[in-house]
């Protein structure tokens, strides 16, 4: 019988405090401005008209547009959007510098769902405000804000190494 060498398992390095405390305050961060913006996302929808120059506009456009011409309800929404696609991809990274695989994980997804809510909400502005798209951009948001939830939760039980 032959014996086999397993390669010897590679440990992450043990995320430090410091570390710990960053990824809380993002993920907090990432999850606040979710709420506020859902809040905004809501208001957009039921009482700000999206102006019909902006109809066929285009993703980019519509983005655009919407932060030079659109209702001040509208434009906030766009601007703290872009913003939080930033927020998210700074949390991706100092996950993946911290190598903690849940907040790796939980992050990427929210990034994702981050993007889609983003990509339907320029949609949404483009297209002249359909339902399909108002829906879509607002379950993108709730899992994003499902994963920073569920992160805050495990990352309240990780616990810093000892060196």
């Amino acid at each position: 019988m032959a014996m086999t060498e397993t390669a010897p398992r590679r440990r992450s390095a043990p995320v430090t405090s410091r570390q710990l405390a960053a990824l809380r305050g993002n993920t907090f961060g990432a999850l606040a401005m979710l709420i506020v913006q859902f809040a905004i996302g809501i208001v957009v929808n039921l009482y700000a008209a999206i102006p019909a120059k902006d109809k066929g506009s285009g993703i980019v456009g519509a983005i655009g547009r919407a932060l030079t011409n659109g209702p001040a309800s509208l434009a906030t929404h766009a601007g703290l959007g872009l913003l939080i696609v930033l927020v998210a991809i700074a949390l991706l990274v100092r996950s993946i510098v911290a190598r903690h695989t849940a907040s790796i994980v939980l992050s990427a997804i929210g990034l994702a769902a981050i993007v889609s809510a983003a990509l339907n909400g320029a949609r949404f502005v483009a297209d002249g405000g359909p339902a399909n798209a108002s829906l879509a951009m607002a379950l993108s948001t709730a899992l994003a804000m499902l994963c920073y939830a569920i992160g805050l939760l495990l990352l309240g039980f990780s616990r810093p190494s000892s060196s």
